[in-house]
């Protein structure tokens, strides 16, 4: 089995950061007794999003960076995408939990879209040749 010691990192690294996200939807279901969906609260409904969309697209990013870097990627590469992908959560995360809508939470949904498509296209290429 190869080494896959920058996937490894930032697998780490995400796996950490949706612990608090996962903690501030509980504590918000908490405070305002929501079991289920987000009983009409904005803030739970925006932290619902925030973590819904992390764990939409970083499980999948993730998967794709480790097959890439299995396939050969250069670490560079690998750097670029784990950090475009970190940039474009955090930013994500912070303005829908702050805002909602705007133009930065579009642009980490981008930020996340660049890893996504290269990680991804890398590995398909892989694996047809």
């Amino acid at each position: 089995m190869p080494s896959l010691p920058v996937s490894t990192l930032f697998i780490g690294l995400f796996a950490l950061l949706q612990f608090p996200m996962t903690i501030m939807v509980g504590y918000r279901r908490a405070q305002t007794e929501i079991p289920f969906l987000d009983g009409g609260d904005a803030t739970l409904l925006r932290r619902m999003r925030a973590h819904g969309n992390f764990v939409e697209t970083v499980p999948m990013v993730l998967l794709a960076m480790a097959f890439a870097e299995w396939n050969g990627l250069p670490p560079s590469w690998l750097w670029a995408g784990g950090l475009c992908l970190l940039a474009g959560r955090l930013l994500h995360a912070w303005w829908t939990l702050e805002h909602a809508w705007g133009v930065p939470r579009a642009f980490g949904m981008v930020l996340t879209f660049l890893p996504m498509l290269g990680f991804g296209g890398w590995t398909f290429y892989k694996g047809l040749v």
